[in-house]
């Protein structure tokens, strides 16, 4: 782990985590890739039994706000979520080779490059405050990039659990 970087765990904390695609390019900017990250978000958590209580899935980023799994760590998780959306996405833009997608998955000599930045921002919340201000800043997000005009018009989040509406993954709303 590069020095500077903490991780706590096994305190019964929420972890917001916020993680980027490589140079912030925008590999989720396409519905069909945010399904696939939504996707893979459930199984994932179906996997780990996780406690989700929020999240939200930008063209370039996401954040998740989550419990600690029962055994293993948020970093075993995301490492397992990153490496199944990657490969998703991956084995779709192979058989669909088309020049933005070669410009976004390719790099240097035609090598592709990774799909993520290589580490993730993890911020302990053991407060309630602290939770519903990263619930209110994730569910923002959308609206601070000018996809949306509201936050409920963007179906990548978990906004509409918070409003009694369907959601694409059930959260733990507390």
């Amino acid at each position: 782990m590069p020095s500077g970087l903490k991780r706590i765990y096994g305190k019964g904390h929420w972890h917001f985590i916020t993680f980027s695609c490589y140079h912030r390019l925008p590999f989720l900017k396409s519905v069909h890739a945010r399904n696939v990250f939504v996707r893979e978000l459930a199984k994932v958590r179906d996997e780990f039994h996780f406690a989700l209580l929020g999240y939200v899935v930008m063209p370039e980023h996401v954040h998740l706000l989550m419990g600690e799994p029962p055994s293993g760590t948020p970093s075993i998780v995301l490492h397992r979520l990153k490496l199944r959306v990657a490969r998703r996405l991956r084995k779709r833009q192979k058989r669909r080779r088309t020049s933005q997608m070669e410009l976004a998955f390719g790099g240097d000599n035609g090598a592709p490059h990774s799909f993520w930045q290589a580490r993730f921002y993890d911020f302990n919340v053991y407060t309630h405050a602290k939770k519903l201000e990263k619930l209110y800043y994730m569910h923002a997000n959308p609206l601070k990039g000018k996809l949306v005009e509201h936050p409920k018009e963007w179906l990548w989040s978990s906004w509409a659990a918070y409003h009694g509406e369907n959601v694409r993954i059930p959260v733990d709303v507390e």
